[in-house]
């Protein structure tokens, strides 16, 4: 452990039928999921996942296949309607 390491005793808790573990103030990260690994020691990673842009989201998207494409649409002007003069009932 390098001298800027910190260790914490965290709670451990039953949340549901799954386990918890409360994250000390002092890790507290901006995000809403974490990835957790666990290495060949049985030690537990954890990193917190960072939020994605609109655009990096859409990046990641595959091309849509051909026949998934919207159709082609002819653009039609409407057709006129008489509403009359004004004053006409």
């Amino acid at each position: 452990m390098n001298e800027h390491s910190k260790v914490k005793i965290a709670q451990v808790f039953n949340n549901g039928r799954s386990r918890a573990i409360r994250i000390p103030k002092e890790f507290e990260f901006d995000a809403d999921r974490v990835e957790i690994r666990m290495d060949e020691k049985g030690d537990l990673l954890i990193h917190p996942v960072k939020k994605m842009t609109l655009l990096q989201v859409l990046s990641t998207l595959e091309p849509l296949d051909e026949e998934d494409w919207l159709p082609e649409i002819e653009d039609k002007y409407p057709e006129p309607v008489d509403i009359g003069e004004p004053g006409d009932p």
